[in-house]
Protein backbone atom coordinates (compact mmCIF):
# COMPACT_ATOMS: atom_id res chain seq x y z
CA UNK A 1 0.00 0.00 0.00
CA UNK A 2 1.72 3.04 -1.22
CA UNK A 3 1.63 6.16 1.69
CA UNK A 4 0.24 9.59 1.39
CA UNK A 5 2.14 11.96 0.02
CA UNK A 6 3.10 14.44 2.36
CA UNK A 7 4.16 17.57 0.05
CA UNK A 8 1.37 19.92 0.71
CA UNK A 9 1.89 19.74 4.18
CA UNK A 10 3.45 22.84 2.92
CA UNK A 11 2.49 26.53 3.57
CA UNK A 12 2.40 28.63 0.10
CA UNK A 13 4.73 30.72 0.74
CA UNK A 14 7.43 28.34 0.16
CA UNK A 15 6.20 27.62 -3.14
CA UNK A 16 6.02 31.37 -3.72
CA UNK A 17 9.57 32.08 -2.79
CA UNK A 18 10.48 28.72 -5.31
CA UNK A 19 9.10 29.85 -8.05
CA UNK A 20 10.61 33.24 -7.74
CA UNK A 21 14.27 31.89 -6.74
CA UNK A 22 13.84 29.40 -10.21
CA UNK A 23 13.19 32.41 -12.41
CA UNK A 24 16.14 34.46 -10.77
CA UNK A 25 18.45 31.55 -11.14
CA UNK A 26 19.07 31.57 -6.87
CA UNK A 27 16.90 28.23 -6.45
CA UNK A 28 20.43 26.08 -7.21
CA UNK A 29 22.43 27.81 -4.69
CA UNK A 30 24.04 25.77 -2.38
CA UNK A 31 22.34 26.62 1.54
CA UNK A 32 21.86 25.36 4.96
CA UNK A 33 18.58 25.70 6.98
CA UNK A 34 18.75 25.45 10.50
CA UNK A 35 15.69 24.34 13.00
CA UNK A 36 16.42 25.74 16.31
CA UNK A 37 14.52 27.79 18.96
CA UNK A 38 15.19 30.61 20.58
CA UNK A 39 14.42 30.20 23.78
CA UNK A 40 12.56 27.44 25.63
CA UNK A 41 8.50 27.77 26.32
CA UNK A 42 6.61 27.86 29.38
CA UNK A 43 9.63 28.38 31.77
CA UNK A 44 10.84 24.35 31.23
CA UNK A 45 14.34 24.26 32.14
CA UNK A 46 15.38 21.80 28.93
CA UNK A 47 13.53 20.35 25.98
CA UNK A 48 13.30 16.62 24.69
CA UNK A 49 13.04 16.27 20.77
CA UNK A 50 10.89 13.84 19.74
CA UNK A 51 9.29 13.77 16.15
CA UNK A 52 12.96 12.77 13.86
CA UNK A 53 12.11 9.48 13.32
CA UNK A 54 8.33 10.99 11.86
CA UNK A 55 10.35 13.82 10.28
CA UNK A 56 12.27 10.91 8.40
CA UNK A 57 9.47 9.49 7.36
CA UNK A 58 7.37 12.45 6.24
CA UNK A 59 10.34 13.39 4.02
CA UNK A 60 10.62 10.26 2.38
CA UNK A 61 6.83 10.75 1.82
CA UNK A 62 7.51 14.11 0.34
CA UNK A 63 6.76 13.78 -3.21
CA UNK A 64 4.74 15.87 -5.94
CA UNK A 65 2.24 13.15 -7.22
CA UNK A 66 -0.33 13.83 -10.48
CA UNK A 67 -3.02 14.76 -8.18
CA UNK A 68 -1.02 17.34 -6.36
CA UNK A 69 0.38 18.92 -9.34
CA UNK A 70 -3.29 18.38 -10.80
CA UNK A 71 -4.51 20.56 -7.98
CA UNK A 72 -1.58 23.08 -7.52
CA UNK A 73 -2.27 23.67 -11.56
CA UNK A 74 -5.83 24.25 -10.77
CA UNK A 75 -5.58 26.54 -8.27
CA UNK A 76 -2.71 28.68 -10.01
CA UNK A 77 -0.87 28.37 -6.57
CA UNK A 78 2.38 28.30 -9.12
CA UNK A 79 3.25 28.26 -12.60
CA UNK A 80 3.60 25.70 -14.86
CA UNK A 81 7.61 26.31 -15.04
CA UNK A 82 7.28 25.29 -11.69
CA UNK A 83 5.09 23.11 -11.37
CA UNK A 84 7.45 20.98 -14.00
CA UNK A 85 10.23 21.12 -11.60
CA UNK A 86 8.46 19.74 -8.75
CA UNK A 87 7.29 17.03 -10.40
CA UNK A 88 10.77 15.95 -10.37
CA UNK A 89 11.60 17.02 -6.70
CA UNK A 90 13.15 14.56 -4.75
CA UNK A 91 15.54 15.68 -1.52
CA UNK A 92 19.37 14.82 -2.51
CA UNK A 93 20.56 16.87 0.16
CA UNK A 94 22.27 15.77 3.88
CA UNK A 95 20.52 16.06 7.38
CA UNK A 96 22.26 16.12 10.39
CA UNK A 97 20.22 16.67 13.82
CA UNK A 98 19.38 15.79 17.74
CA UNK A 99 18.33 12.25 17.83
CA UNK A 100 14.52 12.08 19.66
CA UNK A 101 15.02 11.35 23.27
CA UNK A 102 17.69 14.18 22.91
CA UNK A 103 17.91 17.14 25.06
CA UNK A 104 17.95 20.48 23.27
CA UNK A 105 18.37 24.12 25.11
CA UNK A 106 18.25 27.49 23.68
CA UNK A 107 19.83 27.81 20.35
CA UNK A 108 20.50 24.62 19.82
CA UNK A 109 20.69 23.17 15.90
CA UNK A 110 17.88 20.42 16.74
CA UNK A 111 18.52 20.00 12.64
CA UNK A 112 20.49 20.85 10.00
CA UNK A 113 19.34 20.40 6.55
CA UNK A 114 21.76 21.00 3.72
CA UNK A 115 20.84 21.31 -0.16
CA UNK A 116 19.91 23.69 -3.00
CA UNK A 117 17.68 26.05 -1.41
CA UNK A 118 14.91 25.23 -3.71
CA UNK A 119 15.07 21.74 -2.29
CA UNK A 120 15.55 22.51 1.35
CA UNK A 121 12.83 25.34 1.37
CA UNK A 122 9.93 23.44 0.67
CA UNK A 123 11.02 21.32 3.84
CA UNK A 124 10.01 24.25 6.35
CA UNK A 125 6.50 23.53 7.14
CA UNK A 126 6.64 20.14 7.57
CA UNK A 127 9.64 19.51 9.64
CA UNK A 128 8.34 22.23 11.43
CA UNK A 129 4.86 20.75 12.28
CA UNK A 130 6.63 17.85 13.33
CA UNK A 131 9.11 18.64 15.40
CA UNK A 132 7.05 21.43 17.14
CA UNK A 133 4.39 19.27 17.93
CA UNK A 134 6.32 16.15 19.02
CA UNK A 135 8.90 17.94 21.02
CA UNK A 136 6.34 19.98 23.19
CA UNK A 137 4.42 16.59 24.29
CA UNK A 138 7.94 15.05 24.87
CA UNK A 139 8.92 17.64 27.04
CA UNK A 140 5.90 17.77 29.08
CA UNK A 141 5.73 14.35 29.29
CA UNK A 142 9.37 14.46 30.78
CA UNK A 143 8.50 16.42 33.40
CA UNK A 144 5.50 14.04 34.43
CA UNK A 145 7.80 10.80 34.56
CA UNK A 146 9.78 13.02 36.78
CA UNK A 147 6.87 14.05 38.77
CA UNK A 148 5.69 10.34 39.20
CA UNK A 149 9.03 9.04 40.31
CA UNK A 150 8.65 5.16 39.88
CA UNK A 151 4.98 5.16 39.13
CA UNK A 152 4.05 4.52 35.81
CA UNK A 153 2.10 6.94 33.27
CA UNK A 154 -0.19 6.15 30.91
CA UNK A 155 -1.09 8.27 27.76
CA UNK A 156 -4.81 8.46 27.07
CA UNK A 157 -5.26 11.60 25.67
CA UNK A 158 -6.79 10.71 21.95
CA UNK A 159 -10.34 11.78 22.55
CA UNK A 160 -8.29 15.38 23.24
CA UNK A 161 -6.84 15.88 20.11
CA UNK A 162 -7.06 15.45 16.15
CA UNK A 163 -6.83 11.73 15.65
CA UNK A 164 -3.48 11.72 13.67
CA UNK A 165 -2.11 14.33 16.78
CA UNK A 166 -3.01 11.44 19.37
CA UNK A 167 -1.08 8.90 17.42
CA UNK A 168 1.75 11.16 17.20
CA UNK A 169 1.57 12.06 21.04
CA UNK A 170 1.36 8.49 22.12
CA UNK A 171 5.01 8.10 20.26
CA UNK A 172 6.09 11.13 21.51
CA UNK A 173 4.97 10.27 25.14
CA UNK A 174 6.41 6.97 25.01
CA UNK A 175 9.66 8.26 24.31
CA UNK A 176 9.68 10.39 27.25
CA UNK A 177 9.16 6.94 30.10
CA UNK A 178 5.12 6.71 29.70
CA UNK A 179 4.86 3.11 30.24
CA UNK A 180 1.65 2.33 27.75
CA UNK A 181 -0.83 4.07 25.30
CA UNK A 182 -4.68 3.61 25.41
CA UNK A 183 -4.52 4.62 21.49
CA UNK A 184 -4.60 1.39 19.64
CA UNK A 185 -3.54 2.67 16.29
CA UNK A 186 -0.91 4.46 18.05
CA UNK A 187 0.15 0.32 19.57
CA UNK A 188 0.06 -1.16 16.02
CA UNK A 189 2.03 1.77 14.03
CA UNK A 190 4.86 2.16 16.93
CA UNK A 191 4.55 -1.03 19.17
CA UNK A 192 3.63 0.99 22.18
CA UNK A 193 1.99 -1.08 24.71
CA UNK A 194 -1.47 -0.57 25.21
CA UNK A 195 -3.88 -0.72 28.03
CA UNK A 196 -7.60 0.40 28.77
CA UNK A 197 -10.34 -1.09 31.03
CA UNK A 198 -13.79 0.89 31.11
CA UNK A 199 -15.66 3.96 31.36
CA UNK A 200 -18.11 5.21 33.20
CA UNK A 201 -21.15 4.33 30.67
CA UNK A 202 -20.59 0.93 31.22
CA UNK A 203 -21.34 1.15 34.53
CA UNK A 204 -24.51 2.68 33.74
CA UNK A 205 -25.68 0.39 31.08
CA UNK A 206 -25.98 -2.35 33.65
CA UNK A 207 -28.81 -2.12 36.12
CA UNK A 208 -26.71 -2.48 39.21
CA UNK A 209 -22.78 -1.60 39.78
CA UNK A 210 -22.46 -5.38 41.19
CA UNK A 211 -23.90 -6.16 37.30
CA UNK A 212 -21.54 -4.18 35.45
CA UNK A 213 -18.37 -5.50 37.59
CA UNK A 214 -19.39 -8.89 37.13
CA UNK A 215 -19.68 -8.68 33.30
CA UNK A 216 -16.19 -7.09 33.12
CA UNK A 217 -14.50 -9.66 35.55
CA UNK A 218 -16.22 -12.58 33.27
CA UNK A 219 -14.66 -10.85 30.60
CA UNK A 220 -11.39 -10.14 31.25
CA UNK A 221 -11.24 -11.85 34.64
CA UNK A 222 -9.97 -10.54 37.99
CA UNK A 223 -6.61 -9.03 37.33
CA UNK A 224 -8.70 -6.04 36.00
CA UNK A 225 -9.04 -2.55 36.99
CA UNK A 226 -12.71 -1.71 37.87
CA UNK A 227 -14.13 1.97 37.77
CA UNK A 228 -15.22 2.48 41.19
CA UNK A 229 -16.27 6.15 41.15
CA UNK A 230 -19.74 6.17 39.58
CA UNK A 231 -21.83 6.10 42.38
CA UNK A 232 -20.57 6.05 46.12
CA UNK A 233 -16.90 4.92 46.52
CA UNK A 234 -16.83 3.15 49.58
CA UNK A 235 -19.71 0.87 48.03
CA UNK A 236 -17.89 0.09 44.74
CA UNK A 237 -14.80 -1.00 46.86
CA UNK A 238 -16.68 -3.58 48.87
CA UNK A 239 -18.97 -4.72 45.46
CA UNK A 240 -15.23 -4.89 43.46
CA UNK A 241 -13.54 -7.08 46.26
CA UNK A 242 -16.83 -9.21 46.51
CA UNK A 243 -16.96 -9.86 42.60
CA UNK A 244 -13.27 -10.36 42.05
CA UNK A 245 -12.02 -10.99 45.38
CA UNK A 246 -8.70 -10.15 47.09
CA UNK A 247 -6.83 -10.52 43.82
CA UNK A 248 -8.77 -8.12 42.21
CA UNK A 249 -5.92 -6.36 39.98
CA UNK A 250 -7.05 -3.08 40.13
CA UNK A 251 -9.26 0.20 40.85
CA UNK A 252 -9.49 3.42 39.04
CA UNK A 253 -10.28 6.83 39.98
CA UNK A 254 -11.52 10.44 37.49
CA UNK A 255 -13.02 12.29 40.07
CA UNK A 256 -12.64 14.11 43.44
CA UNK A 257 -10.05 15.00 46.14
CA UNK A 258 -7.84 12.09 44.92
CA UNK A 259 -5.15 12.74 47.60
CA UNK A 260 -7.79 11.91 49.93
CA UNK A 261 -9.19 9.48 47.93
CA UNK A 262 -6.22 7.57 47.36
CA UNK A 263 -5.60 7.32 51.41
CA UNK A 264 -9.17 6.06 51.55
CA UNK A 265 -9.31 3.43 48.92
CA UNK A 266 -6.04 2.01 49.87
CA UNK A 267 -7.03 1.72 53.64
CA UNK A 268 -10.25 0.03 52.62
CA UNK A 269 -9.21 -2.53 50.41
CA UNK A 270 -6.13 -3.47 52.64
CA UNK A 271 -9.06 -4.38 55.66
CA UNK A 272 -10.87 -6.32 52.96
CA UNK A 273 -7.59 -8.49 52.32
CA UNK A 274 -6.76 -6.66 48.67
CA UNK A 275 -3.64 -5.46 49.69
CA UNK A 276 -2.01 -5.99 45.99
CA UNK A 277 -4.47 -4.24 44.05
CA UNK A 278 -3.36 -1.10 42.12
CA UNK A 279 -5.01 2.23 42.51
CA UNK A 280 -4.63 4.21 39.10
CA UNK A 281 -5.69 7.72 39.03
CA UNK A 282 -6.87 9.85 36.47
CA UNK A 283 -9.04 13.24 36.05
CA UNK A 284 -7.13 16.20 34.00
CA UNK A 285 -3.78 15.70 35.57
CA UNK A 286 -0.28 17.56 34.81
CA UNK A 287 2.95 17.60 36.12
CA UNK A 288 1.87 19.55 39.15
CA UNK A 289 -1.20 16.75 40.26
CA UNK A 290 1.31 13.99 39.88
CA UNK A 291 4.00 16.39 42.53
CA UNK A 292 0.85 16.74 44.42
CA UNK A 293 -0.09 12.87 44.57
CA UNK A 294 3.34 11.95 45.43
CA UNK A 295 2.75 11.01 49.13
CA UNK A 296 -0.78 9.64 48.67
CA UNK A 297 -0.84 5.56 47.66
CA UNK A 298 -1.29 5.56 44.54
CA UNK A 299 0.20 3.08 42.11
CA UNK A 300 -0.13 4.85 38.61
CA UNK A 301 -1.47 7.72 36.50
CA UNK A 302 -3.49 8.23 33.66
CA UNK A 303 -2.50 11.34 31.74
CA UNK A 304 -4.48 12.79 29.30
CA UNK A 305 -5.97 16.57 28.38
CA UNK A 306 -3.27 17.92 30.00
CA UNK A 307 -0.40 16.07 27.87
CA UNK A 308 -2.18 16.56 24.27
CA UNK A 309 -3.75 19.85 24.47
CA UNK A 310 -3.66 23.40 26.48
CA UNK A 311 -1.30 25.18 28.95
CA UNK A 312 0.40 22.25 29.71
CA UNK A 313 2.09 21.99 26.87
CA UNK A 314 3.70 25.24 25.46
CA UNK A 315 4.89 25.33 21.87
CA UNK A 316 8.64 24.41 21.48
CA UNK A 317 8.91 27.70 19.58
CA UNK A 318 11.45 25.91 16.75
CA UNK A 319 11.73 27.91 14.06
CA UNK A 320 13.36 26.93 10.50
CA UNK A 321 16.10 29.66 9.54
CA UNK A 322 18.98 29.78 6.30
CA UNK A 323 22.21 30.12 8.04
CA UNK A 324 24.42 29.37 5.28
CA UNK A 325 24.47 29.75 1.34
CA UNK A 326 27.42 29.87 -1.11
CA UNK A 327 28.75 33.12 -2.43
CA UNK A 328 29.93 34.52 -5.20
CA UNK A 329 33.54 32.77 -5.05
CA UNK A 330 31.76 29.44 -3.99
CA UNK A 331 32.58 29.65 -0.49
CA UNK A 332 29.83 29.50 1.53
CA UNK A 333 29.05 32.26 3.20
CA UNK A 334 26.84 32.86 6.50
CA UNK A 335 23.90 34.53 6.93
CA UNK A 336 21.06 35.93 9.65
CA UNK A 337 18.29 37.43 10.22
CA UNK A 338 18.66 40.15 12.34
CA UNK A 339 15.03 41.76 13.39
CA UNK A 340 14.66 42.90 17.23
CA UNK A 341 14.06 39.51 19.75
CA UNK A 342 14.34 37.40 16.16
CA UNK A 343 17.77 37.12 16.01
CA UNK A 344 19.74 34.38 13.96
CA UNK A 345 23.13 33.40 13.95
CA UNK A 346 24.32 32.06 10.93
CA UNK A 347 26.69 30.08 10.17
CA UNK A 348 26.33 25.97 9.90
CA UNK A 349 26.72 24.55 13.52
CA UNK A 350 28.55 21.89 15.38
CA UNK A 351 27.50 20.93 18.79
CA UNK A 352 28.04 19.05 21.86
CA UNK A 353 27.23 18.62 25.37
CA UNK A 354 30.39 19.42 27.57
CA UNK A 355 30.22 17.93 30.91
CA UNK A 356 31.90 18.04 34.35
CA UNK A 357 34.63 15.04 35.24
CA UNK A 358 32.15 13.80 37.26
CA UNK A 359 29.59 13.60 33.87
CA UNK A 360 27.70 16.12 34.97
CA UNK A 361 26.32 18.41 31.70
CA UNK A 362 27.97 21.86 32.01
CA UNK A 363 26.82 23.63 28.93
CA UNK A 364 25.89 23.54 25.40
CA UNK A 365 28.52 24.08 23.28
CA UNK A 366 27.91 25.36 19.38
CA UNK A 367 30.61 25.74 16.90
CA UNK A 368 30.04 28.26 13.73
CA UNK A 369 32.00 26.81 10.77
CA UNK A 370 33.25 23.52 12.13
CA UNK A 371 33.42 21.26 15.71
CA UNK A 372 34.35 23.04 18.31
CA UNK A 373 37.13 21.80 20.59
CA UNK A 374 36.52 19.26 22.96
CA UNK A 375 37.98 17.26 25.81
CA UNK A 376 37.07 13.91 26.88
CA UNK A 377 34.32 14.02 28.73
CA UNK A 378 32.58 16.72 25.67
CA UNK A 379 29.78 14.42 23.74
CA UNK A 380 28.91 15.45 20.46
CA UNK A 381 24.90 15.70 19.47
CA UNK A 382 24.40 15.86 16.34
CA UNK A 383 23.53 12.37 14.51
CA UNK A 384 23.43 11.74 10.83
CA UNK A 385 20.19 11.40 9.58
CA UNK A 386 20.30 11.78 5.44
CA UNK A 387 23.02 11.46 3.16
CA UNK A 388 22.29 12.27 -0.21
CA UNK A 389 18.92 12.04 -0.22
CA UNK A 390 18.97 8.32 1.22
CA UNK A 391 17.98 7.87 5.03
CA UNK A 392 20.69 6.69 6.77
CA UNK A 393 19.04 6.67 10.33
CA UNK A 394 16.99 4.24 12.02
CA UNK A 395 16.23 3.47 15.43
CA UNK A 396 13.57 1.91 17.90
CA UNK A 397 11.47 3.42 20.18
CA UNK A 398 13.53 1.80 23.30
CA UNK A 399 16.48 3.26 21.72
CA UNK A 400 15.56 6.55 21.56
CA UNK A 401 13.89 6.28 25.58
CA UNK A 402 17.29 5.13 26.58
CA UNK A 403 18.89 7.78 25.15
CA UNK A 404 16.51 10.18 27.09
CA UNK A 405 17.39 8.40 30.43
CA UNK A 406 20.39 8.86 29.73
CA UNK A 407 20.73 12.35 28.76
CA UNK A 408 18.43 13.29 31.97
CA UNK A 409 20.94 11.49 34.26
CA UNK A 410 23.72 14.05 32.90
CA UNK A 411 21.56 17.25 34.34
CA UNK A 412 22.24 18.78 37.10
CA UNK A 413 19.73 18.32 40.20
CA UNK A 414 18.29 21.80 39.91
CA UNK A 415 16.99 20.56 35.75
CA UNK A 416 14.87 17.89 37.33
CA UNK A 417 12.18 21.32 39.52
CA UNK A 418 9.02 21.74 37.77
CA UNK A 419 9.34 25.38 38.87
CA UNK A 420 9.91 28.34 35.81
CA UNK A 421 12.91 28.98 35.61
CA UNK A 422 16.35 29.33 33.53
CA UNK A 423 17.52 26.73 30.90
CA UNK A 424 19.75 24.10 33.39
CA UNK A 425 22.77 24.95 30.73
CA UNK A 426 24.18 27.82 29.46
CA UNK A 427 24.63 28.27 25.43
CA UNK A 428 28.07 28.67 24.82
CA UNK A 429 29.04 29.70 20.32
CA UNK A 430 32.62 28.84 19.79
CA UNK A 431 33.18 30.88 16.34
CA UNK A 432 36.19 28.86 14.53
CA UNK A 433 38.50 31.17 12.64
Amino acid sequence: MTSPSTALLTDRYELTMLQATLRDGTAHRRSVFELFGRRLSGGRRYGVVAGIGRALDALEEFRFGPDELAWLADAEVVDADTIAWLADYRFTGDVWGYPDGELYFPQSPVLIVEGTFAECVVLETVFLSILNHDSAIATAASRMITAAGARPCIEMGSRRTHEGAAVAAARSAYIAGFAATSNLQAGRTYGIPTTGTSAHSFTLLHDTEQEAFESQVRALGPGTTLLVDTYDIPEAIRTAVDVAGDGLGGVRLDSGDLVSLARAVRGQLDELGATGTRITVTSDLDEHAIAALAAAPVDGYGVGTALVTGSGVPTSGFVYKLVARVGDDGEMLPVAKKSKDKTSVGGRKYALRRRSTTGTATAEVIGIGQAPETDHDDRPLLVELVRDGKRVHTESLDESRGRLRAALAELPAIAMQLSRSDPALDTIYEEIP
